[in-house]
């Protein structure tokens, strides 16, 4: 047995690892085929006055998608695994432009988001994945 946060996890960084939306939507199939719910949205901007927009469109994503419901555990379980990725990028972000793709999977009662961003300025590009899980 697989545990559920390693199915969630896994299945959201390859989420948000993909090129095209082409390719997305067919990772989203396969995975649905597994009982697996996921999305990627764009994202990019400067760091420190994204934090709030990531983490609200992190919920946005989820919900349109109907990852989750408008209930208050839910989106705080996806808020609080986007502030969790968040946090493990920041050192490298804080006051830099980051640009990439965000990316939320569930699984049963399991949530995970990823954030995959390149961090910098013009070409000279750090890469970073956060990832934050939890339990509804």
């Amino acid at each position: 047995m697989i545990p559920e946060s390693k199915l969630t996890s896994t299945a959201v960084i390859r989420m948000v690892l993909t090129d095209t939306r082409e390719e997305e939507n067919k990772l989203k199939k396969e995975l649905a085929q597994n009982a697996i719910k996921a999305t990627a949205v764009d994202f990019g901007g400067d760091f420190v006055t994204s934090v709030s927009k990531i983490i609200e469109r992190t919920i946005v994503a989820a919900q349109r998608e109907g990852i989750i419901g408008d209930s208050h555990p839910e989106e705080g379980a996806v808020a609080g695994a986007a502030r969790e990725a968040v946090s493990q990028i920041s050192q490298k972000a804080i006051g830099l432009n980051v640009g990439g793709k965000i990316g939320v999977a569930r699984y049963e009662d399991h949530i995970s988001v990823a954030l995959y961003f390149g961090i910098g300025m013009l070409n000279l590009n750090e890469i970073a994945i956060g990832l934050g899980h939890r339990a509804v």
